[in-house]
Formats: C-alpha cells, sequence, structure tokens
C-alpha cells in the first residue's frame, strides 16, 4: 500500500465514480454500485477521507431519482 493511499483511503473509488459517471453522461444511478463502494470504504475508515464528502449527496440524488420513478399507484 502506497503512502498515498494511506492518507486518502478512498481514493480509488472516487476515481472510480467519476469514471463512471463520464461514461454514462452524469447518470448517477447507472454508477449506484461503484457509488456504494465508495460509502463503504468511508465507514471503513470512519469518513476520515476527504473523498467522503461527495458520498452522501451522490447517495441523496440516487433516492430521489428512484423515488421519482417509482410509479404511483
Amino acid at each position: 500500500m502506497g503512502q498515498e493511499e494511506i492518507k486518502e483511503p478512498c481514493k480509488k473509488q472516487a476515481c472510480d465514480i467519476q469514471a463512471c459517471l463520464t461514461k454514462n453522461n452524469f447518470n448517477s444511478q447507472r454508477c449506484q454500485r461503484v457509488i456504494e463502494l465508495l460509502e463503504s470504504c468511508c465507514e471503513n475508515c470512519k469518513y476520515n477521507s476527504t473523498h467522503c464528502a461527495s458520498v452522501s449527496g451522490l447517495l441523496k440524488q440516487i433516492k430521489k431519482t428512484t423515488k421519482e420513478q417509482k410509479p404511483k399507484v
């Protein structure tokens, strides 16, 4: 494990999210799995990474979009 990984334990997951979002025209629903991986990383490091600040916003966006797409009964 490199020195940078110790300082920023969730950097890889954050980069994976950026790559996924770029590939999918910034549709966060298509990147839900990689966003969840970042969330898991943040939980494991007790949110001690600068990359963890964005995960809650991404999760809220996914939940909001999912809620809007559910058909009303």
